[in-house]
Parts: structure tokens; C-alpha cells; sequence
């Protein structure tokens, strides 16, 4: 007859061998939920390995591992010839959930809280739930090329390296890394700048740059001047910091300069958002008079450019523009960038060049969001600038990308004729299609999913004068574009 231990470890034990997590961590998991709920008591014997491997079916030695995992989390004492006895440890953990656990539905977490708090509008998701097969973005790269083997090896390297404990052990402030002196000498060499480390922030991701710099710039309803279309990430940030945005036009140069002098005085803006290098959504660039033209305004109307370099990797046709922020001496422009934009997420990283006294104060604010920092990724990330992998993987991926693209127009072209209009971006991963005549893009994307694509809002722009999609195509190889471009015109078919 089974002891009472060994009949409630088999009701309350259920675990997936389909899962990715190991089975003696599925089995320790449930018996410390048992032990947490009092369903197994303090003292108790545990069965035996042989019997709890023959009432669990399942090999000994993964009992013998599941005791071994309660043992070291202070949960059972092993005591030879004698047992596994239950303990409670002095400060119980937090209750832990684990997959596949059937006793883990007594809990009814409350979905309310008990006390008023503020919601924010303006940071309300975006992010759209959806069973098609197919998607477009508004050009993201393309992970799949993304060399796993290598980094694999090289993350594994540098893990093992003994002075990385040391470097997150130090309590030194602000000292200048590796990383930031090997990306200022690359964004010197690559981007025209003369910077040194004091001009330099690295952070998570361009978002997080921006969110800094906003708090470091604007005030309750000060003034911000953006595209009339521009990138809804960026106008979201600057709500949620309290600015007033005001919208400017966008034509084949980029932003209408002579609109900003014409229409507001010395004082009245805070800072002016520019995506100089390809504008956001359009993918125009600001023309070289332009640039001149900004620079000149916002040293006699004192406010601050603030220029986002998105893609700057993804230069298809000639040399990239150099940025604003390379030709600023009067310190009036931020300039914030990406790095690994060719790499697995984890790897990229976002950054800011401005001049020393903001980059101190928004070094202030970083200590608040993340100390901590990640210093394995630094330390790949300088690594493979001194080696030059970063540039050879951005220029091998900028071959591919630019077949990708010139295969996206030709299979536009071949399945809509003159029903869509766009201009051959010189870089980027992403083509403006403007329909003509127009149509309801919103019932576009409707069909479209029906047909499993899924268009999302976000790449949708439409009004009286309006009517395009931002099409990104990084993500997609060539087999993949020629499908959603047929979906694509069987969707449009429906709506014209």
C-alpha cells in the first residue's frame, strides 16, 4: 500500500515531456508549490527514488536530480540511509509557477488594484494580435541573417574572461570604457565626427536615448515640431514628457525649413525631431541646403535638433549623407543612432552624441533606468569593431537587402502597373507606396488578412491628401516577397 506522500505526489505531480524546460525541474517545482501550500508538511519522508521513479515513471536518476534540486534550494535534507526529510527554509521564496500545474489554478490573482493610479493615453500599445502567416513591417532587418555559430563562440569567450568580474565590480563612475572609446573611433570613421568619449552615451536602444533626452529637454507643453508625418514611437515619447507637437511639412527635400522661419518666432520651440538622413515614413532625405539652412534657424531661434539616424547602415547606392551633428560647432544638434543593426537584437544597442554637458547630465538619468549596463554585450561589441566584423556584416547584409529591394519593385511593378507610385529609396529597408487613385487602406488591410497578410496600423497612413503604406521589406527573402506582393494585389483587387 502506498504511504500517503507517495498517493499525493502522484495526484498533485504532472509534467511535459514536449516541454523545453527539464522534467526534474517541472517535478521539483510542483513539490515546493505542494510544500508552499502546506499540502506536504514540514518533517515529512519523501519516498524513496525507486519508489517515486516507479509511481512517476519516469528513470531514477531523474529523481535523484529532483532531490538534488530541492536539496539545493533548501527545500528537503538528504540524510544517508536514512532519507529525504521536508524542510521550510527560514525565508520561503515567492511562490513559484510552473508549467503543466494543475494545483497552480487555486491561485485568483486580483486583476484590479485597490488604489487610483494615472493610465497614459499616449503610451497605449500598438502591438496587434494576428494568425496570418505572412506580415509587413516598416522595415525591420532581417534576423535570419544573423550568424549564430560565430557569436555563439565569441559570447562564449568572452564570459570566460576573468576581468569581466572585475569591471562589474567597480564602483569608479562615468570612467570611459573600452566600448565607448572603440565606438567613438568607429562613428569618426564611418560618420564624420571628431568625438570622444565625454560626447558619448550608450543606452539599450534608440528609444531610450530619445526617452532621456526628452526628459533632459522638455517641459509641460513646450514646443516640438515634427514631419507632418513622422514616426509614432518618437511622437509618443515626446506626449508623455508634456510637449506640445506641432507638425511642419515634409516635400521631395525633407522638412520645410522656410515653413519653420516663417511661422514661429526666437523662443517659441523647444526642439525640432528630424530624420535627416531618410525621413520617417517618406524615406526622403533632408537636401544638403536644407541641413545648412537648420543649422543656421536653430542657432538664432535657440532651439535644439534633435536627429535621429535610423538606418544609417543601410546605404544601397553612393555614400551615405553625413549627419547634421557632424557639421554642428555650436552645439545645437543631438544625434542619436543605432549600432548592430545587422545583429540578433541583444546585440544592438542604441547611442547619443551631444555635447559634453547634456551627455553628463543624460548619463544621470541612465544611472536611474540601467546601472547596471550589459558588459558582455560592450565587450563583443568593441571586439568586433577593432576586428571589423561589424563592417563586413553590415556590407554583406547591404548586398542582400538591396537585391530584396530591387525585387520588391519589380514585383509591384509587374502585379500593380500604375495603380502605385514610389521612388527608388538610395537605402533603408522600407519603400513609400502611395496609391493612386486612393483607397480605404484600412479595408485594404482587412482582405488582406483574410488572405493571410497582415498589414498593421502602424504602416498605414491615410488623410485627404494621404494615401500610402510604409512597405518593409528587410525581413522578407525573395520567395517571400513575390507572395505577399500577389496577396497584396488579390486584397487591393477587392477594395478598388
Amino acid at each position: 500500500m502506498n504511504s500517503p506522500v507517495s498517493d499525493l505526489l502522484k495526484q498533485l505531480v504532472h509534467f511535459d515531456k514536449s516541454s523545453a524546460q527539464a522534467i526534474y525541474i517541472q517535478i521539483a517545482q510542483q513539490i515546493i508549490n505542494a510544500i508552499q501550500r502546506g499540502y506536504i508538511s514540514k518533517g515529512l519522508v519523501l519516498p524513496g527514488t525507486r519508489v517515486l521513479s516507479q509511481l512517476l515513471k519516469i528513470h531514477r536518476n531523474t529523481v535523484v536530480a529532483v532531490y538534488d534540486e530541492l536539496a539545493s534550494q533548501g527545500w528537503v535534507e538528504i540524510i544517508p540511509n536514512k532519507g529525504t526529510f521536508v524542510l521550510v527554509p527560514e525565508q520561503p521564496t515567492a511562490k513559484i509557477k510552473a508549467t503543466a500545474q494543475q494545483i497552480d489554478k487555486v491561485y485568483d490573482y486580483s486583476k484590479n488594484t485597490g488604489f487610483p493610479f494615472q493610465p497614459s493615453f499616449n503610451l497605449s500599445s500598438t502591438v496587434q494580435v494576428t494568425t496570418a502567416k505572412y506580415r509587413v513591417n516598416d522595415g525591420n532587418p532581417d534576423l535570419r541573417l544573423h550568424p549564430v555559430h560565430q557569436f555563439s563562440r565569441w559570447y562564449s569567450a568572452v564570459m570566460k574572461r576573468k576581468p569581466l568580474v572585475k569591471k562589474w565590480n567597480e564602483t569608479t563612475q562615468f570612467s570611459n570604457s573600452v566600448y565607448e572609446t572603440q565606438l567613438c573611433n568607429y562613428l569618426n570613421a564611418t560618420r564624420g565626427f571628431h568625438i570622444k568619449p565625454i560626447n558619448l552615451i550608450s543606452t539599450r536602444s534608440t528609444e531610450m536615448s530619445l526617452y532621456i533626452v526628452s526628459q533632459l529637454l522638455i517641459k509641460q507643453n513646450d514646443v516640438v515640431l515634427v514631419g507632418h508625418l513622422s514616426n509614432y514611437a518618437s511622437n509618443m515619447i515626446f506626449q508623455q514628457a508634456g510637449a506640445a507637437i506641432k507638425t511642419i511639412p515634409v516635400d521631395d527635400q525633407g522638412l520645410d525649413v522656410d515653413y519653420i522661419k516663417t511661422h514661429f518666432v526666437k523662443g517659441s520651440i523647444r526642439c525640432v525631431y528630424v530624420c535627416a538622413h531618410r525621413h520617417y515614413p517618406t524615406t526622403t532625405t533632408l537636401s544638403a541646403e536644407r541641413r545648412l539652412k537648420l543649422l543656421e534657424l536653430a542657432k538664432a531661434f535657440q532651439f535644439a535638433i534633435i536627429e535621429d539616424d535610423y538606418d544609417y547602415d543601410f546605404q544601397f547606392e553612393g555614400s551615405a549623407m553625413l549627419p547634421m551633428a557632424s557639421a554642428d560647432g555650436n552645439g545645437m544638434v543631438i544625434y542619436l543612432g543605432k549600432l548592430g543593426q545587422s545583429l540578433f537584437p541583444s546585440f544592438q544597442t542604441g547611442f547619443v552624441v551631444a555635447p559634453e554637458n547634456l551627455v553628463s547630465e543624460a548619463k544621470n538619468y541612465l544611472q536611474l533606468l540601467d546601472k547596471q549596463g550589459d558588459i558582455i554585450q560592450e565587450q563583443m561589441l568593441s571586439e568586433l569593431i577593432s576586428e571589423g566584423e561589424i563592417s563586413r556584416f553590415m556590407k554583406k547584409n547591404s548586398i542582400i537587402y538591396k537585391q530584396r529591394r530591387d525585387y520588391l519593385c519589380q514585383c509591384l511593378e509587374s502585379c500593380f502597373g500604375d495603380a502605385i507610385t514610389w521612388k527608388l529609396p538610395s537605402g533603408g529597408l522600407a519603400i513609400w507606396l502611395q496609391f493612386e487613385p486612393k483607397i480605404s487602406l484600412v479595408k485594404l488591410a482587412e482582405e488582406a488578412e483574410k488572405n493571410d497578410l497582415y498589414l498593421p496600423k502602424t504602416i498605414l497612413y491615410q488623410d485627404r491628401n494621404t494615401c500610402a503604406i510604409r512597405f518593409g521589406f528587410g525581413y522578407l527573402n525573395e520567395e517571400e516577397i513575390e507572395v505577399v506582393v500577389k496577396k497584396l494585389k488579390n486584397a487591393y483587387n477587392v477594395v478598388f
